[in-house]
């Protein structure tokens, strides 16, 4: 198995960093800061740092078939988003009855144009009361499976046959059979995480087949067989790292975002780069984003 370290290359201090997205066109990195209201993005070239405010939190972003504008996760459910010549928002559904305390929170789309996104209890994690959506191109909404605590880090195997989806306040990740029409087969436990390795959180999956996985209270990113299997370990210099996807030019960068919330005031002051955006280079390509519609 092999071992590295990655590199801090943005000590931003984001509150929660998930949602990482590479846009190759753009030579762009998207991510947010879910509870800091904010999308951020770091231009490849010239290192240029960019922030657009959110009216509220902002959970994911997914690019879109058209080009024009993005769809993005928001607190209160899934929009139609602008980002210039200033943020605009218009919203295509809001599966939360008001005062219900339920929220977006992770979300990627499928090579047949939807978008897979998570839900779950903004502050009690112990309620199962996270669904599993499916939103179709023709923005209808419905509900693909329900009974999560903590819905996180939707992913894709390259050949679209299987979803992987997670609960991080189980520690487990599944995995769906899934058909060409959006049915989702019965999920089986591909893999349970335990004690000191950290909750599965944000993933990403490479061109072989092997999913990339952000260990939340672990400080680390895995890499495992499509068996589960670990294969490879990135260290993260702070404890939480909440997602990661595979860009650069050659799609072997892999980027990974972290959280300054969940740490004690001592945690922080052993972690001081909670909170920033690192990357390392890998051996085995990503798989580029797939676009809403």
């Amino acid at each position: 198995m092999s071992k590295q370290e990655a590199q801090c290359i943005w000590p931003l201090g984001a509150q929660l960093g998930e949602g990482p997205l590479w846009m190759a066109q753009q030579n762009r990195l998207y991510f947010v800061d879910l509870k800091g209201c904010a999308l951020h993005a770091l231009d490849l070239a010239d290192g240029q740092q960019h922030r657009w405010e959110m009216p509220d939190y902002i959970c994911w972003l997914v690019p879109r078939r058209d080009g024009d504008g993005f769809m993005a996760g928001l607190r209160d459910g899934i929009a139609r988003i602008w980002l210039e010549p200033q943020v605009r928002i218009d919203y295509v559904a809001r599966p939360f009855a008001q005062g219900s305390g339920l929220r977006m929170n992770d979300a990627k789309a499928d090579s047949t144009g939807r978008i897979w996104a998570g839900s779950m209890h903004n502050s009690d994690y112990a309620q199962a009361a996270g669904r599993l959506f499916r939103l179709a191109p023709d923005q209808s909404l419905s509900i693909a499976d329900d009974n999560y605590h903590i819905c996180n880090g939707p992913a894709l195997s390259p050949d679209g046959a299987t979803l992987y989806h997670t609960d991080s306040y189980e520690g487990r990740i599944y995995a769906y059979p899934l058909a060409a029409d959006g049915t989702l087969g019965q999920p089986r436990l591909w893999r349970q995480f335990e004690g000191d390795e950290g909750a599965p959180d944000g993933m990403t999956v490479d061109s072989e087949g092997c999913l990339w996985v952000a260990q939340w209270g672990g400080g680390r990113v895995c890499r495992y067989a499509p068996d589960a299997t670990l294969l490879e370990t990135v260290t993260v210099a702070a404890r939480n790292p909440a997602s990661c996807t595979l860009g650069g030019d050659d799609l072997r960068t892999l980027y990974i975002t972290t959280a300054c919330e969940d740490n004690t005031p001592q945690q922080l002051q052993a972690y001081p780069l909670s909170g920033a955006l690192f990357a390392a280079r890998v051996a085995v390509p990503g798989v580029a984003a797939y676009c809403y519609g």
